[in-house]
């Protein structure tokens, strides 16, 4: 019940009337289903901006028309609507329906952060993606409205995406090392949507796969709806540590392996060569096969990264992800998976089942930005700009953060992984922080046991946020240990 309808109060309807038609209607039409729960009256009368009086007479009245009814245990619920009132059989319980579905809801914090992350005068501190101020829209439009849009189609792409684009991301992919041609290329809507195709198209229900712990697969559930469960491999700062796979694989007959090797989420750890080396080795003796996911690969700030574990693949062990998401925008919703060419035929097909192909106005401005190069260009000013708010945003820890946490100096990526070094309670922390308008990544939405950490972006919010909102927040630390 998160409308944003408010009551009109120069109305010459009463408040409590207004109220009952809202609600009256909601419940009629099927919008409010049998069975949904209602906010209590106190949350209620915050909600309206009333006194607590208004909502009880309100909740009289369709108590009265026999719409809602308060249940132990459960609260008030709506009882009846449109089609239990007129129907001889009860209505569908759309809410049964929406706990029955196969695909797990987010947990509670990363729904907050979902909703809060809309609001904008939220100050965003763990933010993944580019500030709206770096994202190169104008260029965009440039794009679409210059000689370059006579190349544009609105038809369907072939299964595998653009043949164009495919070809453009294969000598793009040769640069880093990486030798593979357009048909062991597929265009994807985003990273997410490969994690959903490799997890549908090549995965057993119950299957094990191999995560960093932390690692970002644990804010969101696509291989857990698909029935998979996540074993967590420790990290130490070279990346994840490899003594203990073997062991595990043998013991969780893991499926694969899942990887962000360069500037990790969310540690921002890199993973070092040696490190890299290490696991190419192990997984090719125990048979098990790696998602490298390097949406970040392209955003280091002194010096390019080791070479992909795809560079280094001799045995077609790897399947690579890459994207636009953190770099161009992530509103393209474009990126790619690359591997051998039967599991591509294989998620391709997949995907046609599912979407038909990805936009081909994405494909075409991703394209052009990469055979233009353009692309280049904007890296190179955007490197220097998060290199510049890196180096802010840890002078500000240095100067407010010196005594009550611990923090690793990225060298690329969105990411500083902020140790609080005291006991702390991180739900109140977070709830408090939310109060003051500042939005908060906390650890334990990537390691459920993590008490002690927040991801911190220097990617989305201004300086000026940064400042005042890292100030505000080592001052909520120091409270709440």
């Amino acid at each position: 019940m998160t409308e944003e309808w408010k009551l009109n109060k120069s109305s010459d309807i009463p408040l409590h009337q207004q109220i009952y038609n809202y609600m009256k209607n909601r419940i009629m039409n099927g919008e409010w289903p049998v069975g949904t729960r209602i906010p209590t009256q106190r949350d209620l009368a915050a909600k309206f901006g009333v006194n607590r009086s208004t909502i009880v007479y309100a909740l009289g009245e369709l108590a009265a028309d026999g719409l809602i009814q308060s249940k132990v245990g459960q609260g008030t619920v709506i009882a009846n609507n449109t089609w239990s009132l007129l129907a001889a059989t009860p209505p569908p319980d759309w809410n049964q329906y929406v706990k029955s579905g196969s695909y797990q809801p987010n947990i509670h914090m990363i729904q907050q952060i979902n909703r809060s992350e809309t609001d904008p005068d939220m100050i965003r501190l763990g933010t993944g993606e580019l500030s709206p101020e770096l994202l190169p829209t104008g260029q965009m439009r440039e794009i679409f409205s210059g000689s370059m849009a006579s190349k544009l189609s609105l038809g369907y792409s072939e299964p595998k995406g653009s043949l164009y684009l495919r070809e453009i991301i294969s000598d793009y992919l040769k640069k880093k090392g990486i030798h593979a041609t357009p048909s062991s290329i597929l265009i994807i809507s985003g990273g997410l949507q490969g994690l959903q195709l490799i997890s549908l198209g090549l995965l057993h229900q119950g299957s094990a796969i191999f995560v960093e712990n932390p690692s970002y697969l644990n804010s969101i559930h696509v291989f857990q709806s698909a029935g998979m469960f996540l074993q967590g491999i420790p990290m130490d700062q070279r990346g994840i540590r490899t003594e203990s796979i073997g062991r595990l694989k043998r013991q969780h007959n893991a499926a694969l392996l899942y990887t962000i090797p360069t500037f990790h989420n969310p540690t921002g750890t890199l993973m070092s060569s040696r490190r890299r080396t290490e696991l190419l080795q192990i997984c090719a003796r125990e048979r098990l096969p790696i998602i490298e996911d390097d949406v970040y690969g392209d955003l280091w700030f002194d010096a390019p990264s080791p070479p992909s574990l795809k560079a280094l693949d001799q045995q077609g062990l790897v399947l690579y992800m890459g994207s636009m998401s953190k770099t161009l925008g992530p509103g393209l919703r474009i990126g790619w998976i690359v591997g051998p060419e039967p599991v591509i035929d294989r998620l391709s097909d997949i995907k046609m089942q599912t979407d038909y192909g990805s936009s081909a106005l994405s494909q075409h401005a991703v394209a052009e930005w990469l055979s233009s190069g353009m692309y280049e260009l904007h890296l190179m000013q955007i490197r220097a700009e998060l290199r510049s708010r890196r180096d802010f945003t840890l002078d500000i820890l240095k100067q407010y953060f010196h005594d009550i946490a611990q923090w690793n100096i990225p060298q690329g990526g969105f990411y500083i992984w902020l140790h609080v070094t005291k006991p702390i309670s991180i739900r109140p922390l977070f709830e408090q922080a939310l109060k003051e308008g500042i939005l908060l990544n906390p650890g334990n939405i990537y390691d459920r046991s993590d008490q002690q950490h927040l991801r911190l972006s220097y990617a989305y919010a201004s300086c000026n946020q940064l400042e005042s909102g890292l100030i505000k927040l080592a001052e909520l630390i120091r409270l709440h240990t």
